[in-house]
């Protein structure tokens, strides 16, 4: 199943900004729309999309059983009525991070950066969803959604800060932050 985020005219969320925090930027569009589908989803008339990133939800990575577990009993599915505030942050990574072993990579993102321990504590006021898009050829290597309540915008701030100080982020060559709001 392929996940695309069309921003663009129209959509379910209404853009609230879009910041270049690493690299090259996204055009500024007013709306973003998510498409869940059996293909990646192209228009099928001239649309005046601005751009178009897709994504797979895939196993997890660098996540250990026990790990796993724990985010599972804590986290909220995405959905859910209060939590109007999104994220989308697409993010690339430097081509020394894909050079890296597998048990590399991940003794980077949890033993030192402690990217699931750290944000633990995080959940279930915001809500996340990881969708990769290396293997799709897109510009991106990863698609993080987040979701939350209005009263969580600090919360998600503080979280993101947090993630970004890790030397996991000093591997990332592009990133930009989209936030949006729930069209009523």
């Amino acid at each position: 199943m392929f996940t695309t985020f069309r921003g663009g005219q129209s959509g379910g969320w209404r853009v609230t900004s879009i910041s270049k925090v690493k690299g090259e930027t996204l055009p500024r569009v007013p709306a973003l729309s998510i498409i869940a589908s059996e293909a990646i989803a192209l228009p099928l008339l001239p649309s005046t999309t601005a751009w178009r990133l897709a994504g797979v939800i895939s196993d997890l990575r660098y996540t250990n059983r026990a790990e796993k577990e724990q985010l599972d009993a804590q986290q909220a599915g995405l959905g859910r009525r209060e939590a109007s505030c999104a994220a989308l942050i697409p993010i690339r990574k430097t081509v020394a991070w894909w050079n890296l072993t597998p048990e590399e990579r991940r003794e980077i993102f949890e033993d030192k950066s402690h990217h699931i321990a750290g944000t633990l504590k995080y959940l279930p006021a915001i809500a996340r969803q990881l969708f990769h898009s290396r293997d799709l050829g897109e510009p991106f290597d990863f698609l993080t959604w987040f979701e939350f309540a209005p009263e969580h915008t600090a919360l998600f701030d503080e979280l993101v800060a947090m993630l970004r100080a890790t030397e996991e982020w000093s591997y990332v060559e592009r990133e930009v932050d989209i936030r949006l709001v729930r069209e009523e």
